[in-house]
């Protein structure tokens, strides 16, 4: 606990927050600005004294009980609360996750862009958004329910379908790319969460998951160079770039060509072709 740390950040939280934000009036009297202490306290539901001595560095170290009703006191954002927790020498709860709702940014970027294959990728590899191009490269998942939505659960679950766009040579580099980006994701959405869930499930399934994640590999890949295999255009040399939201939740992901190359006009292909005679289940993609 870093009680200095502590102290100042409550200080500070409390005299940016305005009233009327947190349903209060303004006052006549009030001279310094935000919240007063005991104000602060009665929306925490806790005596002004407790509160009064963590903002003097004299109080005891605030349960997690006590830590959530300061969070939702202050109106803190999620890194802003993530903070308050570890200052006070308690581990960040687990974010939430809206797993169905996508970023309005990310589907912003993702509209305007029909000339390369585009999808938006949740914290376990659900594609939540994808345009054309990426559907016919990895297939539609619009129609996949519970952990078949997940890209990690389908290489895992599906080897024979799921791998088939990767090259065989280059398998085993995205089976741990994969592995290491859900413990990536476990240690951002906590012990609680879905993607310990994942976790669970997948080490019931699957030896080879297991002897993965003992390795303990923890990345979130944003930039990668590689071939993927499409079953009427071939082999296509792609470049991989990744925007993430703010909260790194949500990601947009863009395979691009260098322009003039073979893989540049095999993805022009792609586009002409579509998904037409291609059987689209969802159940073949990997990324």
């Amino acid at each position: 606990m870093d009680r200095r740390a502590l102290a100042e950040f409550l200080r500070r939280r409390r005299e940016a927050l305005q009233p009327a934000a947190v349903g209060l009036p303004p006052g006549l009297r009030r001279r310094a600005p935000g919240l007063r202490r005991e104000e602060v306290a009665l929306l925490a539901t806790m005596s002004t004294d407790y509160y009064t001595r963590l903002e003097q560095q004299r109080g005891p170290q605030p349960s997690t009980d006590i830590l959530a009703a300061l969070a939702r006191a202050l109106r803190l954002t999620d890194d802003e609360r993530d903070y308050l927790f570890r200052t006070a020498g308690q581990p960040a709860p687990p974010r939430t996750v809206d797993a169905g709702r996508v970023a309005p940014a990310l589907q912003r970027v993702l509209d305007r862009l029909d000339d390369t294959p585009a999808l938006i990728l949740g914290p376990l590899g659900e594609t939540l958004a994808q345009n054309d191009l990426a559907r016919a490269l990895y297939g539609d998942t619009d129609t996949l329910r519970g952990w078949e939505r997940s890209e990690i659960y389908r290489w895992f679950a599906h080897p024979a379908t799921a791998r088939a766009v990767y090259p065989a040579d280059d398998r085993d580099r995205q089976g741990r790319s994969l592995v290491a980006s859900l413990r990536a994701a476990l240690g951002l959405l906590g012990p609680r969460s879905r993607a310990a869930a994942l976790v669970d499930v997948l080490t019931d399934l699957s030896g080879e998951f297991s002897a993965l994640w003992d390795r303990q590999e923890v990345a979130q890949r944003f930039v990668d160079h590689k071939v993927l295999i499409h079953p009427v255009v071939g082999e296509i040399e792609v470049d991989c770039q990744v925007l993430l939201t703010e909260d790194r939740l949500q990601a947009l992901l863009v395979l691009t060509a260098a322009p003039g190359s073979d893989a540049a006009e095999r993805l022009r292909l792609l586009g002409v072709v579509g998904t037409q005679d291609l059987g689209a289940s969802a159940q073949r993609p990997g990324r």
